[in-house]
Parts: structure tokens; sequence; C-alpha cells
């Protein structure tokens, strides 16, 4: 792993665990066992710090999730493949996952970070969403719902586990999979919902 790529993985996890506020610059390089300039050199400020560990982060999942969804057989796996990547990925990454939920227009948004950039970046998430609904309403595997508004409401229901399971007290136990579940059930097209 290279220096830079240390800050990063440093700077996510101080700012997943402590947020924007809470973590230093300081702490990140000492995390990430280099000096404090070199921090700087590669990210300039802590704002820019903080923007580029969140992206790098939703970067990964971004690549998981489209590969993921690359194969789906109807728009409603394809939906299920989503959510199932999105919730592997904040488990394999739990002590860093949180820096998404905290760069996130989902989220509170700190002083001074560049919030039309961010909401930018979050977008591709909320597009691939889209992409699967309409395919599976084309397909017939999901009833017709208005589809930015349930691109919206699903992304809702799994930023909402992954709080729940990453920084609530809650005991969250099978939150991930019962999430799943739900959003199948609520989208699933059946004869008898013609006209609900």
């Amino acid at each position: 792993m290279s220096k830079k790529e240390a800050i990063l993985k440093a700077a996510q996890e101080a700012f997943a665990q402590l947020g924007f506020t809470g973590a230093t610059v300081k702490d990140v390089a000492n995390r990430a066992d280099v000096s404090f300039g070199l921090v700087s050199h590669y990210f300039g400020s802590k704002q820019d710090l903080f923007l580029a560990a969140g992206f790098d982060m939703a970067d990964r999942l971004v690549a998981q999730l489209t590969e993921a969804t690359a194969e789906n057989t109807d728009g409603l796996d394809a939906i299920q493949r989503y959510m199932t990547a999105y919730f592997n990925f904040t488990e394999e990454h739990r002590t860093r996952f949180s820096i998404l939920l905290r760069c996130s227009p989902f989220s509170h948004m700190e002083t001074g970070l560049d919030v039309e950039k961010v909401a930018e970046k979050f977008s591709i998430f909320i597009d691939e969403l889209k992409r699967c609904v309409s395919l599976g309403i084309e397909d017939g595997t999901i009833r017709d719902l208005p589809l930015e508004e349930t691109a919206l409401i699903i992304y809702g229901n799994i930023v909402g586990s992954v709080r729940t399971s990453l920084l609530t007290p809650y005991e969250s136990g099978n939150i991930f999979d019962e999430t799943i579940k739900h959003v199948m059930r609520s989208l699933k097209y059946s004869p008898s919902q013609d006209g609900c």
C-alpha cells in the first residue's frame, strides 16, 4: 500500500469514527504513520481530505454495485443484487464505511463542503437504482411506480438500515436481510395490486 493509500484509509477510519469535527489531520497522519506535512501535500485542507476519503469509498462501492447489477436477469433481481452488494460492502468495510454516511447528501453536511459536488457524486447511487426500477417496470417484475421517488425510497431504506447498524446503540441483528425482504415485497408486481 502506498503512503497516499494509507492516508486515505486512515482518513476514512478517523472520519468514520470521530466525524469531521472530531477527527484531526494530525490524527490521520498518526494512523497512517506519515508526517502531517505529507497529508497536506497529498490532500490539502481538512475539507479536501474529507471529500477525497469519502469519494474514494464511494468509488469503491460504485464499482461493487456496478459489478453486482451487470448480469441481472430482471429488474427486481437487479434491485436485490444492488442491495445485497451494498450491505456486503458495508460489512466488509465496517470500520471505514461511516464516512459515506457523514460525507453524503443524505446526512448533515459539514460547513465548508461543496454540497453540489457531493450531491453530484452520490447521484450515481440513485441513477443505478432508477435504471433497475425502470428495467423491472418494463419486464413486469416491478409494479408501475414513480421512478425517481421509488429509487429515493429504496436508497432511504438502505441508508436507514446502514445508519441503524453502524451509528446507533440499537441491536440491529438481521436488519440488512429484513430490509431487502421489505423492499422486494414493496416493489413486486402482483396481479392483485392492479389499481393500488
